[in-house]
């Protein structure tokens, strides 16, 4: 009896200390540190040496949520839709035409680069083929058929510059086709409840394709929980060293980060199909935010538009 009795001491000691664990959910899916998705087989990003991400950084992933603005939000002037969210919870803080099927153009590398990273090992020598360079494709970085670049290079060149040529370049490597890829990136965007996307292409040029604010903003929450993604996309300029040993300097498509040192991302995106279109991303005081903005009919009011909803989920005047 006595024996039993310490049994079921164990046994509730035992539940108490799972209770004590348990974690915040996002999306029906568990959070894992610092408030990242588990997404069903998921491979673990892998640390690099240049693309790894240290201590130092950690700070910018949300330790608490965002509170709900004292002050309604501000309505879009310009955007096509709008939807602001809190990556630690995945709580939608304000949504416009929110759920809108739309294109939107390059934001959706970052469903690209969530593939490349689940395929890991960034030192991976990546061969360039004529393929990559078809017309469409070849808008920026100049690499040619034959010359080599590790996986995690071309990754960060295609979130700074926004390269069409290396995200098809990183596509076709990762999975053997672009179709293959693509296949990816929808199981991808269904394991993360993104249900009213589809994709078409890694790039993002015009296609049978299109996603909705919502569905980008639950992408922007995984990408920003994404070590190697948020160290990529948070970089203002990168240098990328060419086949003959020359740096091509690249500055960010996204231009608030260098406006605000609490902004840390995202992505940008345009076609005359998406209008212009950005994921933003800024961090404070252990609280976080992603902003998208989708088909907006300038670059001036794409920012303007960004910057007011960063703004005011983050209480800053």
């Amino acid at each position: 009896m006595r024996a039993m009795r310490i049994l079921a001491l164990i046994s509730c000691i035992c539940s108490l200390f799972v209770l004590c664990n348990c974690q915040p959910s996002y999306a029906g899916s568990t959070y894992r540190y610092g408030g990242a998705p588990v997404v069903h087989s998921q491979t673990p990003i892998p640390q690099t040496n240049n693309y790894s991400y240290t201590q130092t950084r950690n700070k910018l992933v949300p330790s608490r949520p965002l509170a709900q603005p004292s002050k309604a939000a501000p309505k879009p002037q310009w955007a096509q839709a709008v939807c602001v969210i809190d990556p630690y919870t995945g709580r939608v803080l304000y949504g416009h035409n929110a759920d809108v099927r739309r294109q939107v153009a390059s934001t959706q590398k970052i469903i690209t680069a969530l593939c490349v990273c689940d395929e890991g090992d960034l030192d991976h020598m990546v061969t360039i083929e004529t393929d990559d360079r078809k017309k469409g494709y070849s808008t920026g970085l100049q690499v040619r058929s034959g010359q080599q670049f590790t996986r995690g290079s071309l990754l960060q060149a295609m979130l700074t510059g926004s390269y069409n040529n290396v995200a098809q370049a990183l596509a076709r490597d990762t999975a053997g086709t672009s179709e293959a890829f693509v296949a990816r990136m929808n199981a991808r965007a269904r394991r993360m409840k993104m249900h009213n996307s589809h994709f078409a292409n890694p790039h993002g040029l015009p296609g049978a394709q299109y996603s909705t604010a919502r569905d980008m903003a639950i992408a922007g929450c995984h990408a920003y929980v994404n070590p190697t993604i948020r160290y990529c996309v948070g970089k203002q300029s990168s240098t990328f060293i060419l086949a003959d040993g020359s740096p091509k300097h690249m500055n960010n498509t996204n231009k608030l980060l260098a406006k605000y040192p609490w902004v840390n991302g995202m992505k940008t995106g345009y076609t005359d199909a998406a209008g212009h279109c950005l994921i933003s991303s800024g961090s404070m005081n252990g609280q976080a935010v992603v902003v998208v903005v989708l088909g907006c009919p300038n670059r001036k009011t794409l920012w303007s538009e960004s910057e007011k909803y960063l703004k005011w989920a983050m209480g800053v005047n």
